[in-house]
């Protein structure tokens, strides 16, 4: 990278899946840039992972970044004496704020016309039709840096940096004779779901004196849960809004494997190695060839065919076409 001190800044604002799949370009740009120094701008409720992460040189908390006013966020911004910021997901606030800030290198896609408005490095692509990877589509934003190379899907999978995990507070829910297994339901809208009809007969098929099953959710999903699949089977231990972001963190570095659909739980799962199960509509582009776990023990199960027929649905046929059969056949066997 020329002509430019290494201090750079991600802005990714959205989710916390798509915050875990831009973890892999911190690692890169650091063996790309050697003492290259990466922040992370993002949702407050993000921090956990970011503190997480060995690739992360700093967190900026957006929403704490907001509420001030703009000459309070112009100087914040200008102490970082950042030299670059990828606008990875695209915000027309940040991106007014690093112009004003005046961070010399602000690199954003042609795509967007706010970008045009405030950045002075286009790149040309964009994500909905493309055939790559969430995490590979990051890395069209670093060409600018001098990356020109997007690594493939192997050399995703370890590139992660999560080795600063939170201590657990209750290591007793952990079963050291049985395979501790997070069944994780629900996904806040942001995905096509399984049918509690599924989850139950998973639940049924798995042995219990080979797995121990957890489920996971936010309070308000607890509902549902305790309603549709815990009022089935109380051997299922409730942690349906019992951990905050940093615990369940915790929680999942502890365990030994994740079901959910494509959910940040899910990409948290892989990226800490775990056996982590995806379950996934054929619809783009919500399929598995843009939004897959990546990770060395994580997998998915997608029905082979390509399907519109539920985009305007919320049940969803395809994703229902996935057996809990198939589901148990990638868990590991006594």
């Amino acid at each position: 990278m020329k002509n430019i001190a290494p201090v750079i800044i991600l802005s990714r604002t959205d989710n916390i899946g798509d915050v875990v799949l831009t973890l892999p370009l911190a690692s890169v740009i650091r063996k790309k840039i050697p003492g290259a120094k990466i922040y992370l701008l993002a949702a407050g409720y993000i921090r956990p992972l970011a503190d997480s992460c060995e690739h992360l040189h700093g967190f900026i908390d957006w929403n704490n970044l907001r509420s001030l006013d703009k000459d309070e966020q112009t100087t914040f911004i200008r102490s970082i004496k950042a030299d670059a910021i990828l606008h990875i997901y695209p915000n027309a606030e940040i991106a007014r704020l690093a112009r004003r800030a005046q961070i010399p290198l602000r690199i954003g896609t042609s795509h967007r016309l706010l970008h045009w408005l405030y950045c002075n490095r286009l790149v040309s692509f964009t994500r909905k039709n493309s055939n790559l990877h969430e995490a590979q589509l990051n890395f069209k934003l670093a060409a600018p840096l001098g990356i020109d190379a997007i690594p493939s899907l192997d050399e995703l999978k370890t590139e992660y940096g999560l080795s600063r995990i939170p201590p657990l507070h209750d290591k007793n829910l952990i079963d050291a004779g049985r395979f501790n297994l997070i069944l994780h339901p629900k996904s806040r809208g942001s995905a096509r779901e399984w049918d509690w009809k599924q989850w139950n007969i998973l639940a049924d098929i798995l042995p219990a004196d080979e797995f121990k099953l957890f489920v996971t959710g936010t309070e308000a999903e607890g509902k549902d849960i305790r309603k549709n699949l815990l009022a089935v089977h109380p051997q299922i231990t409730d942690l349906t809004g019992k951990l905050d972001f940093s615990q369940l963190i915790a929680f999942i570095s502890h365990a030994d494997g994740l079901i959910a659909a494509s959910t940040g739980p899910l990409h948290i799962a892989a990226a800490l190695g775990k056996k982590a199960i995806g379950l996934f509509p054929p619809i783009k582009p919500m399929h598995p060839g843009r939004w897959a776990p990546l990770g060395p023990d994580a997998s998915y199960l997608v029905l082979d065919k390509i399907c519109s027929d539920c985009r305007g649905e919320t049940y969803c046929t395809c994703i229902n076409s996935i057996t809990p059969q198939q589901v148990k056949k990638l868990l590991p066997k006594k």
